[in-house]
């Protein structure tokens, strides 16, 4: 749940032209959602399940190697942040949260604005910013932010997903559009040393086993399986 986040952040990166980023920038969506402010109980799930698995401390198939530590966990939402919250206590570290909350009376078109700006802050920072040189951080992101080629189109001169704004048109094999019923998949950046254009990509599939069953675990652009039931309802559009 969200309020068991104990800290909160905002990392403001300093004005610079260096290249400094990440060796390695591990992207995923928001979980599964009960309304604009929180997840249901299997998004709730599938935070614990990525903490165990994935990416907590001592995560049995950890996408940290070596003893490797993340830097930092980005998130843009309070559901993004909620994803994040096990994995980033286990690590004892904060949620560095570009803040878009949703207001009561706010418009889709106002809300869509605060992602617009909020992600663009946030790509700018974790390519320019010194402190993150060479490491590896995560980021928990809406996932139309994330790629969509509607979206993309419609801001093609003002790059607004970090597809665009991490130039991974250049790299075969990244998806234009992250699909409304994934939540189960990693998209996986390296850089080379001395450089902010990303080298390699890959996209890893969330798997639990049977550890977590109702977590599900569809293939890419596939539906997810889940009804009304489920408590768990899609994300509203534009």
């Amino acid at each position: 749940m969200i309020r068991a986040i104990v800290a909160i952040l905002i990392l403001v990166a300093p004005v610079s032209s260096a290249l400094a980023a990440p060796s390695r920038i591990i992207i995923l969506r928001n979980g599964e959602t009960a309304d604009p402010w929180k997840l249901c109980e299997i998004g709730e799930q599938r935070a614990k399940a990525l903490a165990l698995n994935y990416l907590g401390r001592d995560a049995v198939k950890s996408l940290f190697a070596g003893g490797e530590e993340p830097a930092f966990f980005f998130a843009i939402t309070l559901q993004t942040a909620e994803l994040a919250a096990p994995a980033v206590a286990s690590w004892n570290k904060p949620i560095i949260l570009y803040s878009v909350v949703p207001q009561a009376g706010q418009s889709s078109g106002d809300f869509a604005k605060a992602l617009n700006r909020r992600t663009q802050e946030a790509a700018r920072n974790v390519l320019t910013n010194p402190a993150l040189e060479g490491k590896t951080v995560v980021m928990l992101w809406e996932h139309e932010h994330i790629a969509n080629e509607a979206l993309a189109a419609k801001f093609e001169n003002d790059p607004v997903t970090l597809r665009q704004l991490f130039k991974l048109d250049i790299l075969p094999g990244v998806p234009k559009t992250w699909p409304d019923e994934n939540y189960d998949y990693f998209w996986i950046l390296d850089f080379p040393a001395n450089s902010n254009v990303p080298s390699k990509f890959s996209m890893m599939k969330q798997e639990f086993g049977t550890s977590f069953p109702r977590v599900p675990a569809n293939d890419w652009d596939t539906p997810d399986g889940l009804d009304a039931a489920s408590g768990c309802k899609p994300e509203a559009k534009d």
